[in-house]
């Protein structure tokens, strides 16, 4: 599949997606949903708030573009639903689309592993606590662009509100088997799926937001060891945007760098639907 024939159909669903956004009744559901930070949008450092109970979240288009230092070109789609399974609890499945090109085999496409997850909260921020959260995570071969091994995910997440805005602090350690530096698939295509996988990873941001615009400003700093045998630490920063364009819709767009060998640029942007469910449960539940 043509990379650029991908580019031309994505701007096509984003802009179908921002006048269904501008067109959305504007029944008060999710407000706040620009001050509730994800994985992903538009930073990798995310806070200790989890959806309400009973609501749903669908990260309809979250797109990420990135280059390295070399002729290597990936776009990543991964479209995600979470739900508020429990009071401060909150279960996400996702499954990322890649597509590639400037590898020897030319461009390709097709999907990674399944991304299966679940986070609680510990408690909310106090005057002397900051509110704390725990991860569980597994990544489900699938596509050829996922790993052909399981892979489970453990983190820690704590989120201090100060004087210069929200600061948070996300650790995380991935159990499983690593990956030879000799393995084929880091110089094919495929490599976009593994590159995903990191043997853990720690980082911090810092976000403030505007309530009066409905939006929220971040920067983080991460650092990674990845599943490749033997692979140094790899510093990457990012800023971003998020905005609450209606009730309902959100969308944020970020832009990261990588100070690691592959130098690598990106750039990501999103949107997602939050509504309930509450209407749905018996009263007498």
């Amino acid at each position: 599949m043509s990379i650029h024939i991908f580019a031309r159909a994505y701007c096509v669903a984003s802009h179908c997606l921002l006048a269904a956004a501008l067109l959305a009744p504007t029944a008060a559901v999710a407000q706040t949903d620009y001050f509730n930070t994800d994985r992903g949008r538009p930073l990798q450092t995310q806070d200790a708030l989890a959806i309400e109970r009973y609501a749903l979240e669908l990260q309809a288009a979250p797109l990420r573009w990135s280059r390295a230092a070399g002729p290597h070109v990936v776009w990543a789609v991964e479209p995600e639903l979470a739900y508020g399974i429990l009071p401060r609890t909150q279960l996400e499945i996702g499954l990322p689309f890649y597509f590639t090109d400037g590898f020897d085999a030319g461009s390709r496409g097709g999907i990674g592993a399944v991304h299966l997850s679940v986070m609680h909260v510990l408690n909310v921020e106090t005057l002397g606590f900051p509110a704390m959260a725990l991860e569980a995570g597994v990544a489900i071969p699938a596509g050829r662009f996922g790993a052909s091994d399981l892979y489970t995910t453990l983190g820690a997440i704590a989120t201090r509100t100060m004087a210069v805005g929200r600061v948070h602090v996300n650790a995380e350690f991935t159990q499983g088997n690593g990956i030879a530096a000799t393995d084929r698939r880091w110089e094919e295509s495929r490599s976009a799926g593994l590159e995903e996988l990191s043997r853990w990873k720690a980082g911090v941001a810092v976000d403030r937001a505007l309530p009066l615009r409905s939006m929220l400003l971040g920067a983080e700093l991460v650092a990674s060891r990845s599943m490749r045998d033997g692979a140094d630490v790899d510093w990457n920063t990012a800023a971003g945007v998020r905005w609450q364009l209606a009730p309902q819709w959100a969308v944020d767009g970020g832009i990261g760098r990588s100070f690691g060998d592959s130098r690598e640029w990106s750039l990501t942007v999103g949107a997602a639907w939050s509504f309930g469910l509450i209407h749905l449960i018996p009263l007498n539940r």
